[in-house]
This record gives structure tokens, sequence and C-alpha cells, in this order.
């Protein structure tokens, strides 16, 4: 089995001050005193059961504080007041649990969102790089792109790469196709137009050959700034019924290396790939007719 990850001294401090255990041993304490000093009736003693007991109280106030900073203060309703009193009580237990759960992951610097929450989550990422002011105002995204035309649909995710670049921020995507997929015309044209819009908005984009890279390669995911990685563990559809994400605020330099790395530098490098692709394909695609042999040859040397 998996050792558990050990906690730091924050963490053990934390969970020992919103413990229960300490609560009550408080609150015992805190009761016991001022019988203490009035059965003993010894003026010292009672001085400083007094002081005791002042501490105490000072303790309990600050770590009622203390929880209501750390804990969400919810609103409890009343189940008599519903029309089914046992139903409601039942579906509300459940939304509790669900909400909690999701804040345990959180603690731990992790967050797991299916279907439509992945586009607005990736969208929330990026809104609160540009509010946060968090330093570097850098994305780099890794796509595993088998239909192009499924990325041109998301107006919100990409209207938000624009006022990211807006606001002084930049953002590396790198396209990650099958080689087959590359050399079909209608792929390469939405491929191209795909690029060409992201362009525009000031993305720098480059190009993968799927094919020939390791398992730890090819996975889509967006690192943003050295705050967090959107790792999409299955991929959604045009509507995004399906796909499953996760989001960690750990480690996030590990990903940050393991895109550029791909990227790549100089004449091998992803860039690079993708220019020699355009230089090949658009003439062709402009009117000089596909011919999927010498595009074959092209993805050959990428």
């Amino acid at each position: 089995m998996p050792t558990p990850p050990r906690r730091d001294l924050g963490t053990r401090v934390a969970e020992m001050l919103s413990s229960q255990a300490l609560n009550a041993l408080i609150g015992i304490i805190g009761l016991a005193t001022p019988a203490v000093a009035w059965a003993m009736q010894q003026k010292n003693l009672t001085n400083i059961l007094l002081i005791v007991e002042t501490i105490l109280l000072l303790l309990m106030i600050a770590n009622y504080m203390w929880l209501r900073r750390i804990y969400i203060q919810l609103r409890r309703a009343n189940d008599r007041d519903m029309a089914d009193a046992k139903y409601f009580a039942l579906i509300r237990a459940q939304l509790e649990q669900e909400l909690i759960a999701d804040f345990g992951e959180i603690a731990d610097g992790h967050l797991q969102v299916y279907a439509s929450e992945v586009p607005r989550l990736s969208v929330m990422l990026f809104r609160i790089l540009i509010e946060s002011g968090s330093e570097p105002k850098r994305v780099l995204a890794a796509d595993l792109t088998t239909n192009p035309s499924l990325l041109t649909a998301r107006r919100e995710y990409l209207a938000v790469n624009r006022h990211l670049i807006e606001a002084g921020g930049s953002i590396q995507r790198l396209f990650i196709c099958w080689a087959d997929d590359l050399a079909k015309e209608s792929f390469a044209r939405s491929l191209l137009e795909l690029i060409d819009h992201h362009r525009s908005l000031g993305v720098q984009c480059a190009l993968a050959v799927r094919d020939r890279l390791r398992a730890d390669q090819a996975i889509d995911f967006v690192v943003i700034s050295n705050a967090a990685v959107l790792v999409e563990e299955e991929q959604g559809d045009a509507e995004y019924i399906r796909g499953r994400s996760s989001v960690y605020f750990k480690s996030v330099e590990r990903w940050a290396g393991r895109f550029e790395s791909t990227w790549g530098h100089g004449s091998t490098s992803a860039p690079f790939a993708l220019s020699a692709f355009e230089s090949r394909v658009r003439p062709m695609l402009a009117g000089a007719g596909w011919d999927e042999d010498a595009v074959r040859a092209t993805i050959a040397q990428l």
C-alpha cells in the first residue's frame, strides 16, 4: 500500500486546535476551575485559579475565532417547515456530504470536476490568474487534439485566453495530434483554422506528433502560472456531457517541466515542427491539391 503523505507542522497544529477533544477539555477545565476555587477558600489559590480561568476564557474565545475562520458557516434549514420533512432531511444530508467532500479535497490541494463543470473551472482558473496578480502570468497548455472544431466552439474559454494576453500574460499552446489525422485534408484544414484563431488572440502555437511521444508526454493538461495544473483525464465531447478533470495545486513545477521538455528547443522543437507542417500543407489547402503521400513524408520528418 502507498505510504500516506506526511502532514506538515502547520497542518497538525490546525487539526489540534480544531479538535473536538481539545474544545471539550477546555470547557471541562473552565467549569471545574471556579468550583475548585470556591471549595478551597484559600486566597492565594483562589487568585491563581482566577488567573487560570481568565486564560482559559481567552483560549476559548481564540479557539472560537479560529474555528469560524477555517470552517464554512452553513445556514441550517428547519426540516419541519418542508412538505416532506424526512425526504428533505435526506436530500440535505446528501448535499452537505458532497460539499464537505469537495472541501476536503481542496484542503489537500486537489479538486476533481465532471462534465459541464470542466469548462467552467477552466475559465475560472484563467480569470483568477488575471485578478490575483500572481506571477508569472503564464499558461502552458498541451492539447490532445482529435477534433479541432470542438476547441473553436468554446467561446468563453477563448475569450478569457484573450483577456489574459491583453492583461500582459502569455500562453503557449501545444497541439498534440496523431500522424494519421494530420495526413487527412479535412483535419489539417480545421487544425490550421484553429491555429490561426489562436494566433489572432496572441497565443504561441506549436505541434507535436502523438505517435512519437512518450505516454507521460501525451497528456491533456494546462499549467496556470506556478499555481495550479488542470489535467483532463477524460476528453469532453461537444456539449461536455462527458468529461472528467482534476486540478492540482501542488507540485506544479513537475508539469511545467514536462511541458517544456515536449515543447523543446531549436530545430527539433514543437514550434519548428508546426512551421514545417504549415509550409507543406498551406499551399495544398490554398488550391494546389492535396498530396497525402507528400504530407506523410513531411510528418515523418517532424
